[in-house]
């Protein structure tokens, strides 16, 4: 018996020199102490088989043999649980002499800054931001704002449609058309979106972003448009910027006003960003047109209105000095970085 029990105290001895993990040692230790398959676990279920003048005997030399196994391999798996933790500070120590890594500061994209100022000026003259979906129906996009069906604006090289029905929106508009349609006047919206026109070169995009403004209220005029063109144009480009209104022609506005403001750059005296004329074209806008109100269920006899487009592209260009729009979809760090505010 006793050499049967000193047999298996060699054999955890031996193997344990073996060991090289705290997960073999576990694994070690069941082999031998598990209580159903270990093997001094199994000498104790050989205790029917000793002669009973003999179990006290054997009982006491199993539970000697158990307890130092306990010890024994409790202290290696000890010792290699400490080994191990040792290896992983090793591991991931960190040299605080060594110079620390460059990391470069971050910024929000000239097109969101843009985005971004524009709603700020405007939500201070109490506008609220109403952001429609880019997939429209022809009718939001163009019948409900006065497009001829033989406008240009409808042809297959200008819009993409996605069926004879549904269309990518080619403005923002409509969903000035979606506003008043749900709400009585007084209104008061700024609508930013991404809109999307067959057009590629170097001052257009097939895909870019507008800001159209509506207000409708009682006795508005073409004179409150140019007062709140005058306020924005100072906050973006500078106190002592102005604006002009030149007559051009929209569907959904009449009169209809191309808008002007003088050159930041030159002060209005002429340069190669004006092309020396004092003035830069920066939106299209207009007085609401009668049609259009009336389409939305507005009495037009009662309330009037105005509209306004801004090209964040283009507002970007012009501030930043960027002469291809195609440098805002590039994302050429290089020029990123020069743009930060």
């Amino acid at each position: 018996m006793n050499a049967n029990l000193e047999q298996i105290k060699q054999e955890i001895i031996v193997g344990a020199e073996e060991l090289n993990t705290s997960r073999e040692v576990y694994e070690f230790k069941k082999k031998f102490l598990d209580g159903k398959t270990g093997k001094i676990g199994l000498l104790m279920k050989e205790m029917k088989n000793i002669p009973p003048e003999e179990r006290a005997d054997y009982g006491k030399g199993v539970n000697e043999l158990k307890v130092w196994a306990l010890d024994f391999l409790g202290e290696l798996d000890t010792k290699m649980k400490a080994k191990e933790l040792q290896n992983r500070y090793e591991s991931e120590k960190i040299d605080i002499s060594l110079p620390a890594e460059t990391t470069t500061e971050g910024n929000l994209h000239p097109i969101t800054l843009i985005r971004n100022h524009l709603i700020d000026i405007f939500a201070g003259m109490g506008f609220e931001i109403f952001e429609g979906t880019e997939i429209e129906t022809d009718y939001y996009n163009f019948t409900a704002l006065n497009t001829p069906q033989d406008h240009p604006a409808r042809d297959m090289q200008d819009t993409f449609y996605l069926s004879p029905e549904f269309l990518l929106r080619t403005q923002t508009s409509a969903g000035q058309i979606h506003v008043m349609e749900k709400q009585q006047p007084p209104i008061k919206i700024l609508s930013p979106g991404k809109v999307f026109r067959s057009d590629d070169d170097a001052t257009h995009s097939p895909m870019f972003t507008q800001m159209e403004g509506l207000v409708v209220d009682k006795g508005i005029t073409l004179c409150d448009l140019q007062g709140m063109l005058d306020e924005f144009v100072k906050k973006i480009y500078g106190e002592d910027t102005k604006t002009r209104l030149r007559p051009s022609y929209f569907p959904f506005t009449e009169p209809s006003v191309e808008v002007d403001c003088s050159c930041f750059e030159c002060g209005g005296t002429g340069c190669k960003l004006c092309k020396g004329t004092g003035w830069i074209e920066i939106l299209g806008a207009g007085v609401v047109n009668n049609k259009v109100l009336e389409n939305c269920g507005i009495d037009s006899n009662v309330y009037s209105g105005f509209a306004f487009g801004i090209g964040i592209e283009r507002t970007a260009m012009l501030k930043y000095g960027i002469n291809n729009i195609k440098l805002l979809f590039e994302s050429d760090l290089g020029v990123l970085q020069q743009l930060n505010d």
